[in-house]
């Protein structure tokens, strides 16, 4: 009795060493300081180095600081009184900026544009008097957002050319290959592992279409002042209508847009914004019925995604290769969908020239959805590139379907053979289900054949059995259809990216 009131004690003991270890706080911050804050899983795991760094706090100011240095350098070929020694100071002083000194100014004038351009003038104070000389500070912000999604596209666009060229030789390569079709998840007529990889094409094609398009029509807000009516700028050079439009031609141009548009309020149309995102959303669609699929082809283990040597599948089941690329893929493209709401509603209310609740949002959801599409792509990139076909387990469920659907086919040649068609019928549809009781009731395998084999009836039928059976004559047209989508859809389509495929498109490692 001593010893197990002992025990108890040490018991009681132990618990309370434990509540008290699960119920107390951190001594204070951790060794590695970032740890102690949040930071978006799209950037910390998963986001392509170039794409993070093009949303970045480090390139949107020294966006700002180029924009602000182009507007003077045309201001000053207009004829306003700017040096020589601003403008080289500004050039000078575009990559170091004084981030601390920024956040002090911030926090003092609650206006960010404003606390930049101090900042800025600090460090190149010749400049100090004319930085943002005439501009709104949209000027900067709009300027600066446009400019990071037309680069973001750039990233995208290469990546989205390459995933379409490596599933098209995927489909080249299966054209041939039959696989049982799905209508409504029930299997239904035969086609190919190829022809079903065109309808991903397909989808693909579509995105590369609608993106390349929102790239080429972005144009630059231009230098509007501050309802867009350029009044600022007519001030500036007494009333001169002519060099206020040469004044946004040639900073439009310095900038590197082809054109700025035609008109804006104090910002650019949200609808710019809606447009651009609408592609990257429809791409989620594609992205996630894509991965889907083969989540679903991976159960029916026909088809997997790559899996590493050392991959764990599952902390339990050893045995698992889990389609955890694809999983991601379709987490992240539901992710993308859900922002275009944002957008649109953002686009919906914005009042006569602007009203600034487009902000906030908009600094957390141009770049998620940007972030999120070229984590998506890295993703099917790394998955179309090492797909792993599995002919025999595929073979193997086609013959299990495979002869009731040849059932059409058995009735043909017995009639041809001089057979009645109505007895065929009969006799083929009393031995379909028997077998079909044996599949559905007693678990066991389709034995159709076997008994057609038994049946007298079909004596003339046996001998020709594996030539009505053989896959290849039930896939219609698919190889064709294949080879003729590939040639007149995929290769006009990719003929624009050949050199920058060839000469090999950048591809982030994925964190499994």
């Amino acid at each position: 009795m001593p010893q197990q009131q002992k025990k108890r004690k040490t018991t009681t003991d132990m618990d309370a060493f434990v509540a008290a270890a699960l119920a107390s706080k951190p001594p204070g911050k951790s060794a590695d300081a970032a740890k102690d804050r949040y930071a978006s899983p799209l950037t910390s795991r998963y986001a392509s180095e170039e794409m993070a760094f093009n949303f970045s706090d480090a390139n949107k100011f020294t966006i700002w600081r180029k924009l602000w240095l182009a507007l003077a350098a045309c201001e000053q070929k207009l004829g306003l009184d700017i040096s020589d020694e601003a403008l080289k100071q500004m050039a000078e002083h575009l990559y170091d900026i004084d981030y601390t000194l920024a956040a002090a100014e911030e926090k003092k004038r609650r206006h960010d544009v404003m606390a930049h351009v101090h900042t800025f003038g600090v460090a190149a104070p010749a400049a100090a008097g004319i930085i943002h000389l005439g501009a709104t500070s949209c000027y900067v912000t709009d300027g600066s957002e446009l400019t990071m999604m037309r680069d973001g596209l750039d990233i995208i666009i290469p990546k989205l050319a390459s995933c379409i060229d490596k599933l098209a030789q995927f489909a080249v390569t299966y054209k041939d290959l039959p696989t049982l079709g799905f209508t409504h998840l029930q299997p239904a007529q035969l086609t190919t592992v190829g022809k079903r990889a065109t309808l991903w094409l397909q989808d693909l094609l579509m995105d590369l279409r609608n993106i390349s398009r929102a790239r080429a029509d972005i144009r630059f807000r231009g230098v509007k002042g501050t309802t867009g009516t350029q009044a600022s700028f007519l001030t500036l050079f007494e009333g001169n209508h002519d060099k206020v439009e040469q004044l946004e031609e040639m900073v439009t141009e310095m900038v590197g847009f082809s054109g700025a548009y035609p008109v804006t309020g104090q910002t650019y149309s949200r609808k710019v914004d809606l447009d651009i995102l609408s592609t990257l959303s429809s791409f989620g669609a594609t992205a996630h019925k894509m991965a889907s699929d083969i989540r679903i082809l991976a159960s029916l283990k026909e088809i997997e995604e790559p899996f590493e040597k050392d991959q764990i599948g599952s902390s339990a089941m050893a045995y698992k290769r889990n389609p955890m690329r694809c999983e991601r893929v379709c987490s992240l493209s539901r992710h993308l969908m859900t922002l275009i709401g944002n957008v649109q509603q953002t686009a919906a209310v914005q009042w006569l020239e602007r009203t600034l609740d487009d902000s906030a949002n908009r600094r957390v959801t141009l770049p998620e959805a940007f972030l999120t599409a070229d984590i998506v792509l890295s993703l099917i990139n790394n998955i179309v590139d090492g797909l792993v076909v599995y002919p025999k387990v595929i073979e193997r469920r086609i013959m299990q379907e495979l002869p009731f659907m040849a059932t059409e086919n058995f009735i043909m040649f017995m009639v041809k053979n001089g057979g009645d068609r109505q007895t065929c019928h009969e006799e083929i549809r009393v031995l379909s289900h028997q077998a079909g009781r044996v599949v559905k009731d007693e678990g066991g395998e389709n034995d159709l054949i076997e008994r057609i084999k038994k049946t007298p009836y079909f004596a003339k039928l046996v001998p020709h059995l594996d030539e009505l059976l053989d896959p290849s004559t039930f896939i219609g047209r698919a190889p064709q259809q294949v080879e003729s989508f590939i040639k007149k859809e995929v290769e006009p389509a990719l003929k624009p990216y050949r050199a920058i495929l060839a000469a090999g498109v950048k591809q982030e490692s994925i964190n499994v």
